[in-house]
């Protein structure tokens, strides 16, 4: 994993979808599929995009249905994909808050050339983010405790065990999506983001450190267990307040 634009293709063809991905690939981005909204919004649950290409037409909830949510909670890019070229649908798509329209066919270049210009559009306005910012919430779970406001972690008898920056940062990617397998991959863009190191290993390290201040027997991990070539999951229960 590096730091390369991780872009998220949203179209329930999948031969679209991979020809997409290979074209993106080979440019040097980083990219993952959805099939449908629902698919779509488990993917930015557990990963972070810097552009989101979104097609109009999908079973169920349609793109322009999706693009509005998707506004309404964060400023991640979108480029709307669509077999339609008439210019209302365009006009409605953007005015649903997407930055910019593309319709099929289309080539390689083009869609790579909209992209760039998008992503870089967006840099000028602000760094880009995947989700919305969250208000301060506590997670409890086990013994413990987690304040995001103050981003400390409480132990049951009231102390404060001191957290560094990517140990607070992974066990919040973690109290939010508990008992769910998450890759090495999406862990290290849950928990860094884009300053995230270039091999996955690093994240075994700070799943040993964490695991030393939390768990009774660091040897013997019983909340953050290892899946063998899946990642790792947080298995306790969740209370958020």
């Amino acid at each position: 994993m590096d730091s390369a634009p991780h872009i998220l293709v949203v179209d329930d063809h999948r031969e679209v979808r991979d020809l997409v991905a290979r074209a993106l690939t080979r440019e040097g981005f980083r990219v993952s599929q959805a099939a449908d909204g629902r698919a779509m919004r488990r993917a930015l649950e557990d990963g972070r995009y810097d552009l989101i290409l979104l097609d109009l037409m999908l079973p169920g909830e349609d793109g322009l249905s999706l693009c509005r949510g998707l506004r309404a909670q964060s400023d991640i890019p979108i480029i709307m994909l669509t077999a339609k070229g008439e210019e209302v649908d365009r006009v409605i798509g953007l005015e649903m808050g997407a930055d910019d329209y593309l319709p099929k066919p289309f080539g390689s270049r083009e869609l790579i050339a909209r992209i760039r210009a998008v992503l870089r559009r967006s840099r000028d306005r602000a760094p880009p983010s995947g989700a919305p910012d969250k208000p301060p919430a506590t997670f409890a779970f086990d013994t413990w405790t987690l304040d995001t406001a103050t981003r400390s972690l409480l132990r049951q008898d009231g102390v404060t065990v001191p957290l560094s920056t990517g140990e607070y940062d992974l066990l919040l990617a973690f109290v939010e999506r508990p008992q769910r397998v998450l890759s090495r991959e999406q862990l290290l863009d849950l928990a860094r983001g884009r300053a995230a190191a270039s091999f996955d290993r690093a994240i075994d390290t700070q799943v040993s450190r964490l695991r030393r201040k939390i768990e009774r027997d660091p040897a013997n991990p019983v909340l953050i267990k290892t899946v063998w070539g899946g990642g790792y999951i947080f298995t306790p229960g969740v209370r958020r307040a």
